[in-house]
């Protein structure tokens, strides 16, 4: 609020921005916090309600302790009355709300008030959350502080205690207090664009806080997001900073231990001259000075809050930098304008909204003129315009408007203005951020620092689209290594456009990705995130930790190895080995976010240097970063970095894998299924791929599926698939074909089935030619190999297999029926025999591993196949049945055995039916609805159990045979399902010599509950009856049709994917007969022995199967590679052009272009209006530019002595402000060429603030300062320091006697106070600055009234490469000058500067030299070029004492000069507070800005760039 008098009816106040000035002290910095990135794998829980009672706890008791509120402690009955015409103190309360110690204070008795003294800090009590009465449940935060609260204590309340993240950008909304009228559509343009760059930034809000004025606008903005924006996008932090004594109800905000809720009332009618809360501000913070009804209390806390908020540094996503602020204005008053200039002049950009009325709009309306052109009439005329009729100025107060406007739009790349429909401009946000990207371009660096900056800002803004129109232009060159820290902030923080952005500006992902970089990748992983607990659990199962249990293990790449193993299957080789020799690496142990790229610490650069020790490099940078995104579910990145994969196919199929296995493992449902769906869409691309390369070429596309992928741990695509379960893939025809070649082995797969068959009855058919081979060598030969080559195919193998297979059925079903005999006869010998083969064959399908995967998990395949398990369970009952056979005791048992053995074997056959395309899909349906049947038996089970206990109990007295217990239970209630009805459940048919009365006949059931005498039957009919209605009803008629649904839903399911189950199991049957022997059972056992004398005794190792996995040479594989990278880029550009044909995407572009056209009408149309107003304003321009040349050449001749002061004809000035050109050319490295930037006037000598005090300058527009123009009101402060060298200046004070000593113009002793501008004029016995009016008199911090005399060395080299060549810029060659720079200053500087007395080495020179070389140094400047010599724009200038100064150029032209050598030699500071280098001269150095001035003309005396 503006600092005014309690605020009267209809009065207008301004919102305060809140800025510190340079003269501010500087404030200790709070360490920053980290901001933990927001992760899909963070798990929610319910906060419980005993964490929320002890965080309440832990905030009532920090906060009394550090946090106070003011109370006046003295009653002094003020003249004033309060409204309800109560008698009051001079701190505005009345008697009754003061302290009983302050009514009767004796210590300050007879005193007058003192608010400095009668005003004492006391624990705050009021503080908690807020809820505001009737307008909805959301709860924010508020606390009721003194003015004196120190900022770092409020940041550590506002960060730590009320939990708000760092923010990423500061906005500062100032302007009009009092409510006013927008335009609809401004309004609404201001309140999405302020939503939007808050939402999209992180950013905070800063308002007055107040339900009023520009404050209520902001609250009504975020109002309006909060309605229509989900709950994931987030709340926007809104903080309101008001004056305590000015809040209405401010009553129930008091509660000394704490409001968890404080009930607010909104009041807007009974709030008189006090002013609401807004309910739609998240956070308030209501500064207390003691006082009631005082508005603007607050501007000083909320501008050193803001200040210290700025100085703070937000580390996100890896970058380090400090939090950017922006002041947005609307509308206002003098307090704005105020605010503006503070604003201004700490360097913080503001955006100024045209059309919102009064300042903005003066602002707005003269900010594209020449400040020339920027008169105190012009101000007036736009005062008069914009303000209100009741507003009345002053002469004096149009001159300070004046002065402040003209320094405001001086700062042309601090201001920016928001047009609506203008300039391109169409959204307050881009404004915002265009404006801080503009100041900081406007900002000095070093170098490459400045682009440096505004890329770190907009990736902490996650505004791609303003990188790409600001940063990434034809002006600057980006080098990939550059963007390299940036790049990983991307990552990190997961902003997917900037990845793309990086990528597209050159940076290569093989240079990139290093060791060092994905072990900071992987130490940044979400905590939250399933990878990162896998992690902490393989750390925490080291040998070493398990052992010590001291500290966790540094991770290691080999951890991330062993964790992705288990994701990928033991199938894969480790993709990072455990490092045979240990390796010094960064110590990244701690987070990225405090290690990485800051703005003044450790530089992420150290990471990606290259040590000449080792590779620093990674097989496949592309794999690496893609698993990276994919195990964090990051769907957007993963998808980028796919797209510039190499092995593709088998990178989209390892990634299916991987998210499949990771979403059995994820506690979140939510997450789970994006996971499975984003594995469906990477089996996609890799059927995408494939179908590509399939369709260019078959031979080379099935290569592609059985090549060895070193980078995937030394598997292949298929087998990747196959893990994966990617069904889709599989089934693919492409997949399926090869699979078919496989099956037939050599032969052709064009021989019908029936030839196969023939053959194997009759293999001489062979030779006649029945049947095809597909090579042409076997086709030509009639000899041994040929008939290898049949019988060694899968197909002959399968068929031969199954004849076997029905000849040992029939031979096992013809001795169980036939031929079972005491004694075992030679047939059931046969059979032990043949049972004997399939155990040996069993065992050879275990341990046999040609791929080395290892016992456990060859063994892990082996029994995760059913038909294995079937196999087993076979085999082992018919070791039971034979072992009972063989002994005469047990032989019925164990025929029984085996006959139930037969069962299981014949069951069996289902599995050799796979092969067939008619019954293997029916086999899938089949397993599928048995598990619906066991289902449906566990429904059925409580029904019969329920029925058959009742109807048991009812009819049946104490039935104690077991057996006949289950036959009624069970059985009988069974069978009752299929229509077999007890005969005596209903008495019809009760006989009672069918059942035994006393169940002692074990032949018949016990008889029911019966009379004897009557034999009729006792038990209840009606009751059995309706139980077995009701039995029936539920199990035949829902339970039945409820199994005959679920068959259908199965059926109906799986029919839709029997097809892909098919050919997917398809596989199984066909690698099982690919890898077995060719002999069937039991001639099999050959094979066997032949195996085993090959492994055992002549150690030799089995061979893979070369048909599914081959190993290909690196240029094979290259070209391969290259092959498959080719189609894939096919195939992005079909899927992208298959978007764009999209209905949606179509009518989409038709908007976009159809906006587009508009807009280029609209421009069209200003343009053509526009054209007659331009010509108009060129050939005013020109007569200006007449006119100052003819103002200059009159000047010049008057300095010659040609004419006279009288002479001198006034050129009037022009009759209409003319415009700026409002695009204005571009300087490198940002900055704006700005015809103003060769002032006529001295400006830093008239800025308002004086260096290092308190002092204010009397505000002198450029028109009033020549001392020719007459200013009337001119009455400016008188202001002398004190220096500690007191014997080295003039006296202190204003009187004359002191001064009247002093001799001007002329050498004064020791002293020199000639002028290199001739004579200066000497009034009233001080000498007058020959540039004119500054605003203050007296000598301020300077030594000496009149010139005080300076030298500025400037000692420049080359610029050298590395083989000693002078470095060249746009052909010029660059020089090197020395510069230095004070502990706390944001500038460097030359080492120049004042004098002592009869020295000719400036101070700042001797600093940085040792005292045996100045001699030769004074020598050297002797011989130096003199550049320039003349008066110094200094902001300690004053109207009687200004600095000017001689610059001299010592250049060493040669490297190897000597003197350079002892230079470099002796430079030493024995400061530390000073610190010297040599820089690069360049425009954006930077330097004071005189100091530029003189830089550039040594650059332009020896042609160097500039």
């Amino acid at each position: 609020m503006e600092p005014s008098s309690p605020r009267k009816p209809g009065s207008v106040q301004e919102e305060g921005f809140g800025l510190q000035s340079r003269r501010t002290a500087d404030l200790g910095l709070v360490p920053s916090v980290q901001n933990g990135s927001s992760s899909l794998f963070k798990r929610r829980r319910p906060q419980s309600t005993f964490g929320n009672d002890e965080k309440q706890e832990n905030l009532s008791s920090w906060i009394p302790e550090n946090i106070k509120k003011k109370e006046c402690v003295y009653f002094v009955e003020s003249p004033k009355m309060s409204d309800a015409g109560k008698v009051v103190c001079e701190c505005g309360y009345t008697r009754e709300q003061h302290l009983e110690e302050a009514t009767k204070s004796h210590m300050f008795q007879g005193k007058e008030w003192d608010p400095k003294k009668h005003v004492q800090e006391m624990p705050t009590d009021a503080f908690g959350d807020i809820i505001f009465r009737g307008l909805g449940q959301k709860v924010g935060k508020y606390i009721r502080v003194s003015q004196d609260t120190p900022s770092d204590v409020i940041y550590h309340l506002m960060t730590q205690h009320w939990g708000l993240d760092i923010p990423s950008l500061l906005i500062s909304v100032t302007g009009g207090a009092k409510n006013f009228k927008m335009k609809l559509r401004l309004k609404s343009i201001f309140r999405r664009g302020l939503v939007k760059v808050a939402q999209t930034t992180g950013a905070w809000i800063i308002t007055g806080g107040s339900h009023t004025g520009v404050m209520k606008q902001v609250g009504e903005a975020v109002r309006d997001f909060s309605l229509s924006s989900s709950c994931k996008e987030g709340d926007i932090t809104t903080i309101g900073v008001a004056t305590w004594g000015t809040i209405h109800n401010r009553e129930s905000l008091v509660q000394p231990t704490g409001g968890f809720p404080a009930e607010y009332v909104l009041d807007e009618e009974g709030q008189g001259n006090l002013t609401c809360l807004d309910s739609n501000h998240s956070h308030f913070i209501l500064v207390d000075d003691g006082t009631h009804g005082r508005y603007g209390v607050e501007i000083s806390l909320r501008t050193k809050l803001e200040k210290f908020i700025s100085e703070q540094t937000k580390e996100r996503g890896g970058v380090a930098i400090k939090i950017p602020i922006v002041c947005v204005v609307l509308e206002g008053g003098p307090g704005t304008l105020n605010t503006i200039y503070n604003a201004i002049t700490n360097n913080t950009p503001c955006v100024i909204v045209e059309g919102s009325g009064r300042v903005a709009d003066v602002i707005a309306q003269v900010a594209n003129l020449r400040i020339s052109e920027i008169t105190i009439s012009l101000i007036q005329k736009k005062l008069s315009m914009f303000f209100q009729e009741t507003e009345t100025f002053t002469e004096s107060r149009i001159v300070e408007w004046t002065k402040k406007i003209q320094d405001i739009v001086r700062s042309r790349q601090l201001l920016t203005i928001f047009r609506e429909g203008k300039d391109g401009q169409q959204d307050v946000d881009v404004a915002i951020l265009q404006a801080l990207l503009k100041a900081s371009r406007a900002h000095d660096h070093f170098g490459h620092e400045n682009w440096d900056h505004q890329l770190k800002l907009a990736v902490a803004w996650n505004r791609v689209d303003i990188a790409r129109s600001e940063i990434f232009t034809d002006e600057q060159q980006w080098k990939p290594s550059d963007l390299y820290p940036m790049m990983t902030a991307a990552l990190i923080s997961n902003k997917p456009d900037f990845v793309k952005l990086f990528l597209e500006n050159g940076v290569q992902l093989k240079e990139f990705v290093t060791w060092d970089t994905l072990l900071c990748l992987y130490k940044n992983l979400a905590p939250s995130c399933l990878f990162h607990y896998k992690l902490q659990k393989m750390l925490a199962e080291e040998p070493e930790y398990l052992a010590y249990g001291t500290t966790m293990p540094r991770l290691q790449m080999h951890h991330v190895a062993q964790v992705l193993r288990e994701l990928l299957g033991d199938f894969t080789q480790l993709l990072y080995p455990r490092p045979r020799h240990r390796r010094p690496l960064t110590n990244l142990k701690v987070p990225l976010m405090s290690a990485l790229y800051q703005v003044q610490g450790v530089s992420l650069w150290s990471i990606y240097k290259k040590s000449s020790g080792h590779v620093t490099f990674t097989m496949d940078p592309v794999r690496d970063l893609l698993i990276w995104a994919v195990i964090q579910n990051r769907q957007k990145l993963a998808e980028i970095i796919w797209a510039q994969s190499q092995d593709c196919i088998a990178a989209a199929l390892a990634c299916s894998k991987l998210l499949k296995e990771m979403s059995k493992e994820e506690e979140d449902t939510d997450c789970s299924e994006e996971m499975l769906a984003l594995a469906d869409e990477y089996e996609l691309r890799a059927i995408g791929v494939f179908t590509e390369c399939y369709r260019k070429d078959e031979e080379r596309a099935q290569k592609l599926l059985i090549r060895v992928s070193e980078a995937w741990g030394k598997t292949t695509c298929l087998q990747l698939a196959l893990e994966a379960k990617d069904m889709k893939f599989v089934s693919h025809g492409g997949v399926q074909a090869f699979l078919t070649k496989v099956w037939w082995g050599q032969l052709s797969v064009d021989n019908g089935l029936w030839r196969v068959m023939l053959c194997m009855l009759a293999f001489p058919l062979l030779f006649t030619g029945l049947v095809s081979f597909r090579k042409k060598r076997l086709q030509s030969e009639n000899g041994l190999a040929r008939v290898c080559a049949f019988f060694n195919a899968p197909v002959v193998i399968f068929h031969l297999n199954i004849l076997s297979y029905f000849a040992f059925l029939w031979l096992f079903a013809y001795v169980l029926m036939v031929d079972f005999q005491a004694s075992p006869s030679w047939l059931e010998y046969v059979i032990y025999c043949w049972l004997f083969s399939l155990v040996c064959e069993e065992m050879r399908q275990l341990f046999y591993d040609p791929d080395g995967y290892g016992v456990l998990k060859m063994a892990s395949l082996y029994f995760g196949d059913f038909w294995n398990k079937l196999d087993i369970g076979a085999i082992l009952l018919f070791i039971a049945g034979l072992t009972c056979r063989l002994f005469p005791a047990t032989l019925y048992t164990g025929r029984v055995i085996l006959s139930l053995d037969f069962i299981m074997f014949c069951l069996r056959l289902m599995h050799i039916f796979t092969v067939s395309k008619t019954l293997g899909p029916k086999i899938i349906i089949v397993k599928r609805m048995m598990k619906d049947v066991f289902f449906f038996l566990f429904l059925l089970a409580v029904w019969v159990v329920s029925f058959g206990v009742a109807k048991q109990a009812i009819l049946i007295h104490n039935e104690n045979r077991v057996d006949w217990i289950f036959r009624g239970v069970i059985y009988q209630s069974y069978l009752t399902i299929f229509g077999q009805i007890p005969a005596y459940i209903d008495g019809v048919n009760f006989n009672l010599e069918q059942c035994s009365p006393n169940g002692t006949d074990p032949y018949k059931p016990k008889c029911p509950e019966s009379d004897i005498t009557r034999h009729k039957p006792a038990f209840p009919e009606w009751l059995t009856v309706i139980l077995l209605c009701l039995y029936l009803l539920f199990t035949n008629i829902l339970l039945l049709n409820l199994l005959i649904a679920m068959f259908n839903y199965t059926f109906q399911q799986v029919q839709e994917h029997t097809d892909q189950i098919w050919k997917f199991q398809r596989h199984d049957l066909i690698e099982e007969y690919y890898s077995r022997p060719p002999a069937p059972p039991p001639l099999i056992l050959l094979s066997h022995l032949q195996l085993l004398i090959k492994q055992v005794i002549l150690k030799i190792r089995p061979k893979r199967h070369k048909q599914l996995k081959k190993k290909l040479e690196k240029n094979e594989e290259a070209a391969l590679l290259s092959w498959e990278i080719y189609l894939k880029e096919n195939y992005l550009h079909n899927q992208q052009y298959q978007l764009k044909q999209r209905p949606e995407q179509r009518i989409q572009d038709i908007g976009n272009k159809v906006d587009a056209m508009v807009e280029l009408l609209d421009v069209d149309q200003m343009k053509r209006s526009g054209s007659m107003e331009q010509r108009l304003a060129s050939l005013e321009e020109q007569m200006a530019q007449t006119a100052r040349a003819l103002h200059w050449i009159m000047r010049a001749l008057r300095d010659g002595g040609f004419g006279s002061e009288v002479d001198i004809p006034t050129l009037a000035p022009s009759s209409a402000p003319q415009k700026a050109p409002e695009e204005q050319d571009h300087m490198p490295g940002g900055k704006q060429k700005v015809d103003d930037g060769n002032d006529l006037y001295h400006v830093n000598a008239r800025h308002l603030l004086y260096p290092s005090c308190q002092v204010t300058r009397f505000p002198v527009p450029d028109e009033k300062v020549p001392w020719e123009m007459e200013f009337v009101i001119y009455d400016p402060p008188f202001y002398t320091a004190e220096r500690k060298d007191k014997a080295v200046m003039d006296p202190v004070g204003s009187s004359l006697e002191m001064l009247s000593k002093i001799s001007y113009n002329t050498m004064d002793g020791l002293v020199d106070r000639r002028s290199f501008h001739g004579p200066y004029a000497v009034c009233d016995g001080l000498p007058l600055n020959p540039m004119g009016r500054t605003g203050l008199r007296g000598r301020g911090r300077l030594s000496y009234f009149g010139p005080n005399h300076a030298l500025h060395p400037v000692v420049t080299r080359w610029r050298r490469n590395q083989d000693g060549t002078i470095y060249r810029k746009s052909i010029k060659k660059m020089l090197e000058v020395l510069v230095v720079k004070h502990l706390g200053s944001e500038h460097w500087a030359l080492p120049g500067g004042s004098q002592e007395p009869g020295e000719m080495l400036p101070r700042k020179m001797k600093q940085i030299l040792r005292r045996e070389f100045w001699p030769s140094f004074e020598s050297l400047l002797k011989q130096g070029a003199e550049v320039y010599k003349g008066y110094v724009d200094d902001a300690r200038n004053t109207d009687n004492a200004w600095i000017e100064t001689v610059a001299v150029s010592v250049h060493f032209q040669d490297q190897s000069d000597v003197e350079l050598k002892r230079l470099n030699s002796h430079l030493y500071t024995y400061n530390p507070e000073v610190s010297f280098r040599w820089q690069v001269v360049d425009r954006c150095i930077p330097l004071y800005a005189n100091h530029k001035t003189i830089l550039q003309k040594v650059a332009a005396l020896f042609g160097a760039f500039y």
